[in-house]
């Protein structure tokens, strides 16, 4: 079993692999009653105040496990029963008040909610508050502290409030479905939906039927995971459990650089559509700019299109680090080519399900793309593809290539602002929600441990050196 960053992971990947386990078996419909009870035995609580509640919260999981409701198509979800023991959100006046006679806070405010007790302590009146921070910014001792919920400090498009009944809510026209709130929340009260058990089904169809192949197509930045063993040996694993083949999404990735640098071209300013997140970002937050967006396949979408043109009756399911690849693959434009994502987590958890132990297989070859395709795994790799791909066009000496790498969602804000303005002093903007990348999302086994040096590695072991060579082999 991997090592796991929180208690929040390891108990999710639990509740996966008793999910999985039990669907291999066809035994999933008898038992799931039971899962709360196997994860949680006993009568004493492990986790909450009872373990009734715990129980009840365990059966939402395993529904989410399960793919929750199939009507509700927004993978970032809220277990509310859950969601109960974060202190209230918002400003307030901490022990360190000193009860001076400036009132500064007093002043700034200017919806009249500090008032003060006989002690000369300020106090903010919830109802008239409106979070501006006017009042922190002002006070000499810093005793007014901003307690904003975990998830709302990993939200950096506000796409979180908090209800009445003080359980987060999610803005799904603002989300973006990056799973920063879902790494973040230490009670494990947001979470991804799982698509674990459709995958499970295309294996088991395709067992023994030679017209019935399920395809892995991996992602680069699974160089940075699974750090216990080798990749060869994790290729091998991926073939146990019953996919045909495994390919790498990197192929992809030199696919969508041999034509996004010829698009940059054309267009003379162009931003990535490689992280769907940062795609949904600039639609739902700056639609003026969504003709700039470049009008190619992410790089799981051009390989997996590909795959299908050549055998149509093939199963496609990606896996990388991403929760925001699982609503990409509801999009129009990409359903037709990939029937599933699902995250290293949830690897691990199939890996477990069917006791495969990775360390005792022999290592498999992966081997389809370039350095170039394979470094897309972190921040700065696509903009460093593109300038390869001008490279091998004969296009950077006539082309002024200026990248802006944006490294994380505050980052890509920053430069469509100035795009929006006319300001940005770029002509290409690399857009990466997950701060490194990548190697960062919210999917990772491991977040500790953001391995640039280890894509890079992985990128230099491969046979095609350059873009042109790797997407030659698809003739």
């Amino acid at each position: 079993m991997a090592k796991f960053d929180t208690k929040v992971q390891l108990l999710k990947y639990k509740v996966l692999k008793e999910v999985a386990r039990l669907a291999w078996n066809d035994q999933l419909l008898d038992h799931i009653m039971d899962i709360p009870k196997t994860i949680a035995p006993g009568k004493t609580p492990t986790m909450r105040c009872c373990v009734y509640k715990e129980r009840a919260i365990l059966a939402e999981r395993v529904k989410l496990a399960m793919g929750g409701n199939a009507e509700e198509p927004h993978v970032i979800q809220v277990i509310d029963i859950a969601c109960d023991d974060c202190p209230a959100s918002g400003y307030e006046v901490t022990d360190s008040c000193r009860g001076c006679l400036a009132h500064r806070c007093e002043q700034a405010c200017r919806r009249g909610a500090i008032s003060f007790d006989h002690n000369h302590t300020a106090h903010i009146d919830k109802s008239k508050c409106v979070e501006c921070g006017q009042c922190a910014k002002v006070c000499p001792y810093s005793a007014i502290a901003n307690r904003k919920r975990p998830c709302q400090n990993a939200c950096k498009i506000k796409a979180i409030s908090i209800t009445e009944d003080n359980a987060a809510a999610i803005d799904h026209e603002k989300c973006i479905s990056c799973g920063a709130c879902v790494y973040q929340c230490p009670f494990g009260a947001i979470t991804d939906k799982s698509y674990i058990l459709n995958v499970i089904d295309f294996i088991k169809r395709s067992e023994g039927n030679t017209k019935y192949r399920t395809y892995a197509l991996v992602a680069p930045s699974i160089s940075s995971q699974f750090s216990e063993v080798k990749l060869g040996q994790v290729i091998s694993g991926l073939k146990a459990l019953g996919f045909h083949t495994v390919v790498e999404a990197a192929l992809g990735a030199d696919m969508v650089a041999n034509l996004e640098c010829q698009e940059l071209v054309e267009k003379g300013i162009l931003t990535s559509s490689c992280c769907p997140a940062f795609v949904r970002y600039i639609k739902t937050a700056f639609p003026d700019l969504t003709k700039y967006i470049s009008h190619n396949l992410s790089p799981m979408g051009a390989i997996a299109k590909y795959m299908k043109e050549h055998d149509p009756t093939a199963k496609v399911v990606f896996i990388g680090p991403c929760t925001a690849k699982k609503m990409e693959v509801q999009l129009e434009n990409v359903r037709p080519y990939v029937n599933a994502a699902m995250t290293f987590e949830e690897l691990q958890a199939l890996f477990d399900s069917r006791n495969i132990d990775l360390a005792s297989l022999e290592e498999d070859v992966l081997d389809n793309a370039s350095y170039f395709g394979r470094i897309f795994a972190r921040s700065g790799g696509l903009s460093d593809a593109v300038a390869e791909g001008l490279k091998e066009h004969n296009l950077a000496d006539s082309f002024n290539y200026t990248p802006c790498v944006c490294n994380g969602i505050e980052e890509c804000r920053t430069a469509l602002l100035k795009l929006s303005h006319n300001a940005l002093k770029a002509n290409f903007i690399e857009g990466m929600a997950c701060v490194d990348g990548c190697i960062g999302g919210a999917g990772c086994l491991t977040h500790g441990e953001k391995n640039k040096a280890e894509v890079d590695k992985y990128g230099r072991q491969a046979l095609e050196k350059t873009i042109s060579d790797a997407i030659s082999m698809l003739g």
